[in-house]
C-alpha cells in the first residue's frame, strides 16, 4: 500500500522519521511522500530522513517557531490560519500514485493533537483517497493537561478520518527506561506493526509471489466503516542453512514435506493466536470488533494457505465477525516469520472510558484551580478600603 504519511508535531514527526528509516531499512516501498509539520522549528531541525524541502513551519506569526505549549486550541487555531502553507507541500505529492493518506501525531501534546483533527478535515473536502490517522496516546503518569488533550483530540479526531489506528505509550513504556530510549523504542515497534501492515501486497523485488495476495484494497475495505483500530503483532525466528540460505522447508522427500508442512501450520496458526491475544497497539477485547485482517509475513517457504486459514477462521470465532480477510506476505531475505493482526471498529475499550473519565477530572481540576486562582490575586491586588484607583 502506498501511502503518504504526514507527521505532525513533535511525536508525529519523529514517528515519520522512523517510517522513512524502516522502509529504507527493509525496501517495503510504503511512504510514497512524506510531509512534516510543526509550530517548533528545533524539532523539525532535528528529523533525519524527511528531506528539508518537506518541512513546514506553521504558526511564526502567533508563536515565533517556539511552539504552542501543549495548548492544543492554540494549535487547532494556528492549523487552521496555516492551511494553505501546508497544502502548498501536499500539492507536491504525487497523489494519483497513492493509495491513502496517513496523518500521524501524539493526542496529548498541542500542535498535532489540535492541528492534526483540522488537517484531515481539509484533506476530506479535497480529496477522493481515504485519509487515515494514526494517533498516540500518552502514558498515565505523563500529567493531567496531556490527559485532557488527548480525550478531547481523540474525539475530535475519529470523526474526521476515515479510520483511527490508535498507539497507547502506556502499554508499551518499560520500568525504568529513560523517556528518549522509551519513545525511541516505541516509535520503532510503531514502524515494525505498521509497516508490515502496509507493506502487504508491495513488491519487494523478489521472484516470491503471494500465494493469497493481501493489496490496499483489502487493507482499505477492512479499514472501511471508520471508528477505531488496533493491531497485534507475533513473530518467530526461523532456521537458516549453514551456507547463508534459508532452508528449503518444501524440497526434501514427500513425507518430510509433510511434516514440514504441519508444523508449518502449526507455527502460523499460533503466531495468529500470539499477535490477537498479545499486547496491541491499543488493548481491547477482540470480540466485538467489526472486521480484521490477518497478514502472516516471512520467507516464502515457511509461509502457506492452510496456516493462514486455520488462523483465519479462528479470528472469525474470536472476534464475531464473518469480514475477516487474510493473506501472506513473502519476504525473501528475512529470517523471521510474523503475524500481524489488524482489528477494525473496535468498541469494547476500557482505556479508552479511562481516558475519557481521568481527562474529566482533569479539566475540573483546572477550572477549580483557575477560580481560586482569579480570587486570590484579586485579594492580593486589591487595596480593602479601596482607596487606591487604577491607572485606566
Amino acid at each position: 500500500m502506498k501511502l503518504a504519511m504526514i507527521g505532525f508535531g513533535q511525536a508525529g514527526g519523529k514517528v515519520l522519521d522512523k517510517f522513512l528509516e524502516y522502509d529504507e531499512r527493509t525496501g517495503s516501498g510504503i511512504v510514497r511522500a512524506a510531509v512534516a509539520v510543526n509550530t517548533a522549528k528545533a524539532d523539525l531541525m532535528g528529523l533525519e530522513h524527511v528531506d528539508e524541502d518537506n518541512r513546514v513551519l506553521i504558526g511564526q506569526s502567533r508563536v515565533k517557531g517556539h511552539g504552542v505549549g501543549a495548548d492544543n486550541e492554540l494549535g487547532a487555531e494556528i492549523a487552521e490560519e496555516d492551511v494553505g502553507e501546508i497544502q502548498g507541500a501536499i500539492d507536491n505529492i504525487p497523489v494519483h500514485e497513492v493509495d491513502a493518506f496517513l496523518l500521524i501525531s501524539a493526542l496529548g501534546g498541542g500542535t498535532g493533537s489540535g492541528g492534526a483533527p483540522v488537517l484531515a478535515k481539509h484533506l476530506k473536502r479535497i480529496y477522493t483517497e481515504p485519509v487515515y490517522g494514526l494517533g498516540i496516546l500518552p502514558g498515565k503518569d505523563e500529567g493531567g493537561i496531556y490527559t485532557l488533550n488527548a480525550a478531547r483530540s481523540f474525539q475530535t479526531f475519529v470523526h474526521e478520518v476515515d479510520n483511527l489506528l490508535v498507539f497507547d505509550n502506556d502499554a508499551w513504556r518499560k520500568a525504568g527506561e529513560s523517556v528518549a530510549g522509551g519513545y525511541d523504542e516505541i516509535n520503532e515497534e510503531i514502524a515494525t506493526r505498521f509497516g508490515i501492515l502496509f507493506g502487504a501486497g508491495e513488491i519487494d523485488g523478489s521472484d516470491d509471489v503471494a500465494e493469497s495476495v493481501v493489496d490496499s484494497s483489502e487493507i482499505i475495505n477492512t479499514l472501511a466503516g471508520g471508528g477505531i483500530s488496533t493491531v497485534g503483532y507475533a513473530s518467530e525466528t526461523v532456521q537458516q542453512q549453514d551456507s547463508g540460505g534459508l532452508l528449503s522447508r518444501f524440497r526434501g522427500e514427500d513425507d518430510m514435506a509433510g511434516e514440514d508442512s504441519a508444523s508449518t501450520t502449526n507455527r502460523i496458526t499460533s503466531l495468529v493466536r500470539k499477535a490477537a491475544l498479545g499486547r496491541l497497539t491499543l488493548p481491547c477485547e477482540i470480540d466485538g470488533s467489526e472486521r480484521a485482517l490477518l497478514v502472516v509475513a516471512g520467507p516464502a517457504n515457511y509461509l502457506n494457505r492452510k496456516g493462514i486459514e486455520r488462523g483465519r477462521k479462528w479470528l472469525e470465532e474470536q472476534t464475531g465477525s464473518m469480514e475477516v480477510r487474510g493473506g501472506d506476505y513473502p519476504v525473501g531475505d528475512s529470517d523471521k516469520v510474523a503475524s500481524v493482526v489488524l482489528l477494525s471498529g473496535v468498541t469494547n475499550v476500557p482505556r479508552i472510558k479511562e481516558l475519557q473519565g481521568k481527562a474529566i477530572e482533569a479539566q475540573d481540576n483546572i477550572e477549580e484551580i483557575r477560580e481560586e486562582s482569579d480570587e486570590n490575586l484579586k485579594e492580593l491586588v486589591e487595596d480593602d478600603q479601596d482607596e487606591l484607583e487604577s491607572l485606566f
